[in-house]
């Protein structure tokens, strides 16, 4: 393969122009990641496609997990490009254990399969997936339940965790993280870890800031790093309720979109990295990808209109993990222990 390959394009944005974050440990990680969970509307071929092409065009931020079933082609696209001339270390590349593979040794199966997968000796960022051991199958409907489902047991949480920190010392992983944790979640994480959480995955929008969340990881060094950044329009249709709002459609980031004249979208992506998260947009096309990424590079949001956008939120959680809960009948908030205490079972 020819080096040019992986020449930044000539409408692309150099890496070094992206803004970046600064984990405790000191390493830097991009601003703005792409993300590669197709929604169950895209093909593995055509996410591979678009990692390949975001590099392309100067993402260094690949954001995987092994169940969304398609690091085995993106590894493909991770290889074509280290051959083509990015150096390993350029490139910030994180996956996720999912949670069939929490407790004793499958952690290590699982980030042993990731790796090979994508063709790596090691990854950037490993994340416990979700909180909660409950599996479930690929394209359930929200009313489905494991008979096996158990709530939230932090011993159970942290023989999972022993086992990423164990990564880490094997030089596995350089950092490990949760995701989709509470402020209750990751008290306990913080009082019981050898290694503490360089982050933390969240959804994060306009419409969705969890502020309490939010102030906590910064306070405690675990960077958010935000998905649904945009208000996931193309999250799967079973995960849609009636009562959900659309951040693209909201007059202040209309208005901000107008002044700008660019797309809302835009607007929700600049939003969250000038105010410190790392958003992780994912998209097939090559013009919204790289618009995704040059947005962070050029014409800031004011911060009169970053004012306006704090006073949006309307607390609308798009994945609310109904599949996850351990009860029939149940509501989904149980999962997220909205008044400050982790729900029993």
């Amino acid at each position: 393969m020819e080096n040019q390959e992986f020449t930044i394009a000539a409408d692309g944005v150099e890496p070094s122009k992206v803004p970046q974050r600064t984990l405790y440990t000191g390493v830097k990680l991009p601003g703005v990641g792409i993300g590669t969970f197709g929604s169950d509307r895209f093909t593995g071929e055509e996410i591979a496609e678009a990692v390949k092409g975001a590099i392309s065009v100067g993402y260094r931020h690949i954001d995987c997990a092994s169940v969304y079933g398609n690091e085995h082609l993106i590894g493909e696209s991770l290889k074509a490009a280290m051959e083509g001339g990015i150096k390993r270390e350029e490139l910030f590349v994180t996956s996720k254990v999912w949670n069939d593979m929490h407790g004793d040794g499958d952690v290590l199966i699982s980030v042993a399969k990731s790796l090979k997968d994508l063709k790596l000796e090691y990854l950037d960022l490993y994340l416990i997936h979700w909180p909660f051991p409950n599996y479930h199958a690929p394209g359930c409907t929200v009313e489905s339940r494991s008979k096996d489902a158990k709530p939230y047991i932090h011993e159970d949480f942290m023989k999972t965790w022993r086992q990423m920190e164990r990564l880490v010392e094997m030089g596995l992983v350089k950092h490990i993280g949760t995701s989709n944790m509470t402020v209750a979640k990751l008290k306990l994480l913080m009082r019981d870890a050898k290694i503490k959480p360089a982050a933390n995955e969240m959804e994060l929008h306009p419409h969705f800031q969890q502020q309490e969340l939010f102030d906590f990881c910064m306070e405690n060094k675990i960077q958010p790093i935000g998905f649904c950044p945009i208000g996931s329009p193309t999250r799967p249709d079973r995960d849609k309720t009636e009562n959900d709002t659309v951040d693209i459609e909201d007059p202040v980031v209309l208005k901000i979109a107008k002044r700008l004249n660019v797309h809302p979208a835009v607007v929700c992506i600049k939003w969250a990295v000038q105010r410190g998260q790392v958003p992780i947009p994912f998209s097939v096309r090559r013009n919204e990808y790289l618009s995704n990424l040059m947005c962070s590079t050029v014409d800031p949001i004011t911060d009169e209109e970053m004012a306006e956008l704090s006073k949006i939120d309307k607390n609308c959680r798009l994945i609310k993990g109904q599949v996850f809960l351990w009860k029939d009948d149940q509501p989904w908030e149980d999962l997220w222990d909205v008044n400050g205490e982790i729900t029993p079972a």
